[in-house]
C-alpha cells in the first residue's frame, strides 16, 4: 500500500499542522470542512493564498470517490466508495423504517464501514471473502457521512457501524472518527442516534463502556450456543459466549441503555426452537432487544433463509418469553445490501478488465 498523508478529516482542528499564524484559522478551516461542505481547498476563500498552498502540501483533502450509487424499489441505497489506495468500501442509506430498537422514524440512517475487508471470517458474510486489507482511517470513516449526504442530498440522522470490517478491530480510528462526528463543531449526530455492532471482540466491548459518550451498543450473535456460533463466527472460539455475555453485561450496567442482540437466521444452522429458547435466555439476562434477520443470499456462499413460517414461530418463542424482538424485512434485498457485496462485484470487474487489457496488449 502506498503512504499516505493525513487527511484534515483524520484529525481534530487542535491537532492541525497550520504553521504559526492566528488560531482562529482552525475554527475557519472546520466550518468548510464540516459546515460548509468545501469540496477542496481551493473553496476556503477566507483563508490565505499561502495557508491553503501549506494544507495542500501537508494533506490530502479528497479521502474517497464515489463509484456507484444503487438503489432498490423501498429506496434503500447502497453507496460505493474507492479510497486513495485504489481499495473499496461501501455505505448503505436506509429511508424511514422502524430502526433497531422499534421506533418508528422518518429519517435517514445511515450504514459505515470502519475496515477494507475484514478479518473474521464470519462463514455467511461477503465483507472477508477477499480477506482483510487495512483499517480505514477516522477521515476516511467521517468521510462517508459527507460524501453521503453530498451525493443524496439528504441529511443523515443516525449512525450504524454495520458495515464492512469490524468496528472494534479499528478501534483507536473508530474513537477519533466518533469525537469528530458526535462534536458540534464536526458533523453533529448525537450519540444515542449511533450504534457500534461488534462480533464480539470482548476487551473491547468492556473498553467501550467507559467511554463517556452513550453509544447504542449492537452483538452480532448469530448464534445462541458455543456449538452453534462457533460454526459460523470463528470469533467465538476466542471469546466463547460465556466471556462475551459478562463483557456485554458489563456494557449494559455502565451505560444503562437497550442494546441490541442482532441474529441472522439461517436455514438449519440457527433457526432451530432450542435456539430460540436459549437466544431468549441471554435477552433476558441482559435486558436486551433480540433483532432477527433472515439471510441476506451471498453469490458464492451455501447458506439459504428458513421459510417465513420458521422465521414466524422463532420469533413467537421468543415473545412467549417476554422477549422484545422483531424480524427485520430487509430493505436492499435487490441491490446486494449485505456487507461487502457490492465491493466483491466491483472487484470482479477490474480483474476482468485488467484481464482484457493484458490480452489487447499481446494482439
Amino acid at each position: 500500500m502506498k503512504s499516505l498523508r493525513p487527511l484534515l478529516l483524520d484529525q481534530a482542528p487542535e491537532d492541525w499542522d497550520l504553521g504559526p499564524g492566528p488560531d482562529f484559522r482552525r475554527k475557519q478551516i472546520a466550518e468548510w470542512l464540516y459546515e460548509k461542505r468545501a469540496a477542496s481547498l481551493a473553496e476556503m476563500t477566507n483563508l490565505p493564498a499561502k495557508l491553503r498552498e501549506e494544507l495542500a502540501a501537508r494533506y490530502d483533502f479528497a479521502a474517497l470517490k464515489l463509484v456507484r450509487v444503487q438503489g432498490s424499489h423501498d429506496t434503500t441505497r447502497k453507496l460505493l466508495w474507492e479510497l486513495r489506495t485504489g481499495d473499496y468500501v461501501e455505505s448503505v442509506l436506509i429511508p424511514a423504517s422502524l430502526d433497531l430498537f422499534g421506533e418508528r422514524s422518518d429519517r435517514f440512517t445511515l450504514c459505515l464501514s470502519t475496515q477494507v475487508g475484514c478479518a473474521y471470517g464470519c462463514k455467511f458474510c461477503a465483507s472477508g471473502l477477499e480477506g482483510f486489507k487495512r483499517n480505514l482511517t477516522p477521515g476516511e470513516i467521517v468521510a462517508q457521512i459527507i460524501e453521503t449526504e453530498r451525493a443524496t442530498g439528504v441529511r443523515i440522522n443516525n449512525l450504524v457501524f454495520m458495515g464492512m470490517g469490524e468496528p472494534l478491530a479499528n478501534y483507536a480510528n473508530l474513537m477519533t472518527a466518533l469525537r469528530l462526528i458526535n462534536e458540534p463543531w464536526g458533523v453533529g449526530i448525537g450519540a444515542r442516534h449511533i450504534t457500534i455492532s461488534t462480533s464480539g471482540l470482548a476487551p473491547q466491548i468492556r473498553e467501550l463502556a467507559q467511554q463517556p459518550l452513550q453509544i447504542r451498543l449492537a452483538l452480532s450473535l448469530h448464534g445462541a450456543t458455543d456449538e452453534v456460533r462457533q460454526q459460523i463466527m470463528p470469533v467465538n472460539r476466542k471469546y466463547p459466549l460465556a466471556e462475551l455475555l459478562d463483557a456485554c453485561a458489563e456494557y449494559q450496567q455502565e451505560k444503562r441503555k437497550m442494546m441490541t442482540l442482532e441474529y441472522i437466521l439461517i436455514e438449519n444452522v440457527n433457526d432451530m426452537p432450542e435456539q430460540a429458547i436459549a437466544l431468549a435466555r441471554h435477552a433476558r439476562r441482559l435486558h436486551a432487544k433480540v433483532n432477527l434477520i433472515p439471510y441476506n443470499t451471498v453469490e458464492g456462499l451455501q447458506w439459504r433463509r428458513p421459510s417465513d413460517r420458521v422465521i414466524d414461530d422463532f420469533a413467537a418463542i421468543l415473545h412467549d418469553a417476554r422477549v422484545t424482538a422483531t424480524v427485520r424485512r430487509e430493505k436492499g434485498h435487490d441491490i446486494d445490501a449485505a456487507c461487502g457485496q457490492l465491493r466483491l462485484k466491483q472487484l470482479k470487474t477490474d480483474a476482468g478488465s485488467k484481464v482484457e487489457i493484458k490480452a489487447g496488449s499481446a494482439a
